[in-house]
């Protein structure tokens, strides 16, 4: 994220705003929402309902998704980019996210570090951020200011203008970010081996979004306008809008701003490296000089949400609810309530990727707990739900706990617009999305233990352990 700490949220995530506490699919998942590239479509919902989002194709191929929200007069205006940290070339990583950072470096329009000062004196923000599938860039502001910002998006697009000048400074810059949020962060470190570990060495998913750090040291300016060049063309993005705006009035704007813009390059096909489970369990022990109080985490293979399909991303959420998400789950009461095991606890269903997903639980000791007694807590409840299911008053709970934070949820224009783009962008559909709390409420009891059994397989799963520094002449 430009100059900012990088977030991601699962499909599930999404709506329940869970943070993770740490740091395939060939062509756009539109369904029949969109018209054949060459001609433009007219607006379509992407699901019957209401206030449903509507969807319309550019004749340069370039995906528009309209969010409504009347409630104040502004919006949300993001331009998401078919291309991550997953399509880098080997010996360039990290290349995706530093020309996240190269985007606000100026065009012949905008000088180099205007674009944010010219968004903040409009009265609005802005930020960007890049994943493993996607790199988008957005604006929240008035939404009499909407077409500037459109204006400023789309010059980028094509008119990005890149010397050493700029290029190798922000370089520093982003090497600084490496060091801060992965190498002085003994967390992010032990999550980093652990994805390694848990997608093989030969998955981009195995690595950090931001790169080896003796790779990013070497990027220069022709690699920065090399991939902009290739990934950064109308056909391999899709415009998302959220607020005070409507597709019919949106649309003439797409085209005089986006539709203007001639395709550069073939659309992106990913051609992800595979993953690679883990053929047995794995551990990781991390000690560390910094670290005061130890770290339990354990991550198993799961499919992605587009992978699974909309029910059985459903039932995972829902697993992760019913497992580990708050204070009235089975980990938390049988744990933190009951045997005082832990301090905290949590678990997530991240299906935000194309090619694979993760169910992931986390767990804070008690002071003076080892954590083998927390990991044989963990394992017992989990063996218990295996064996025993779920029962109708816990799953009805967790139902009515996600389908109200969806609710919530959609009250952020951000959110939303989160929400429908990295769906899209890690192969859902924009129905997938709306539709996720009928999804929710249809799955049963059956489906979350069918995830459950699929999921929390312990000899595919890489368990990691945070510890202080040992002590010189202990065993580790």
């Amino acid at each position: 994220m430009h100059n900012r700490a990088r977030g991601r949220l699962s499909f599930g995530a999404i709506a329940v705003c869970i943070s993770l506490l740490l740091a395939g699919c060939a062509g756009f998942p539109l369904g029949t929402n969109a018209g054949p590239a060459g001609a433009a479509s007219d607006p379509v919902p992407v699901a019957p309902g209401p206030n449903a989002p509507e969807m319309f194709r550019l004749s340069n191929g370039m995906d528009v998704l309209v969010i409504p929200d009347h409630r104040a007069p502004v919006v949300t205006h993001m331009v998401w980019y078919r291309v991550g940290a997953g399509d880098e070339t080997p010996g360039k990583t990290g290349l995706a996210h530093f020309l996240e950072h190269l985007m606000f470096k100026g065009t012949a329009k905008i000088a180099p570090g205007q674009f944010s000062r010219i968004v903040a004196r409009n009265g609005g923000r802005d930020n960007a951020f890049t994943n493993y599938d996607f790199t988008a860039y957005f604006q929240a502001i008035a939404r009499d200011r909407l077409p500037l910002v459109m204006e400023m998006e789309a010059d980028r697009m094509t008119g990005l203008r890149l010397t050493d000048k700029e290029v190798l400074p922000e370089r520093d810059v982003v090497l600084e970010e490496l060091r801060m949020r992965i190498e002085n962060e003994p967390v992010a470190s032990l999550q980093s081996a652990m994805n390694a570990a848990l997608y093989g060495a030969k998955s981009p998913y195995g690595r950090d979004v931001i790169g080896y750090k003796a790779e990013v040291e070497k990027l220069g300016t022709a690699d920065a306008l090399d991939f902009y060049r290739r990934f950064y063309t109308p056909n391999n993005a899709i415009l998302i809008v959220a607020g005070d705006v409507t597709a019919a009035e949106l649309k003439p704007l797409a085209e005089k701003y986006y539709g203007v813009i001639a395709r550069r390059a073939p659309t992106l096909v990913h051609e992800h490296a595979p993953v690679e489970w883990p053929a047995s369990p794995k551990r990781l022990v991390l000690h560390d000089p910094r670290v005061n109080e130890a770290t339990w985490l354990r991550a198993y293979p799961a499919a992605s949400a587009a992978q699974a399909g909309p029910r059985e991303a459903a039932a995972y959420d829902l697993l992760a609810q019913i497992l580990g998400g708050g204070t009235t789950s089975r980990l938390y009461q049988a744990l933190v309530v009951k045997e005082k095991l832990a301090a905290g606890i949590q678990s997530w269903y991240d299906g935000d990727k194309i090619d694979a997903g993760s169910f992931s639980v986390y767990a804070l000791p008690r002071l003076g707990v080892p954590l083998d007694a927390v990991e044989k807590g963990i394992d017992a409840e989990i063996a218990r739900l295996l064996a025993d299911g779920i029962d109708a008053d816990e799953l009805d709970r967790a139902k009515t706990q996600l389908v109200a934070s969806a609710v919530y949820a959609r009250d952020t224009q951000q959110t939303m617009a989160y929400s429908y783009g990295s769906g899209l962008m890690t192969g859902l559909t924009a129905a997938d999305v709306y539709q996720w709390p009928d999804h929710i409420r249809a799955a049963t009891a059956a489906d979350v233990l069918a995830a459950a059994r699929k999921a929390l397989i312990a000899d595919h799963a890489v368990t990691g352990e945070l510890l202080p520094q040992a002590t010189p002449g202990a065993k580790p």
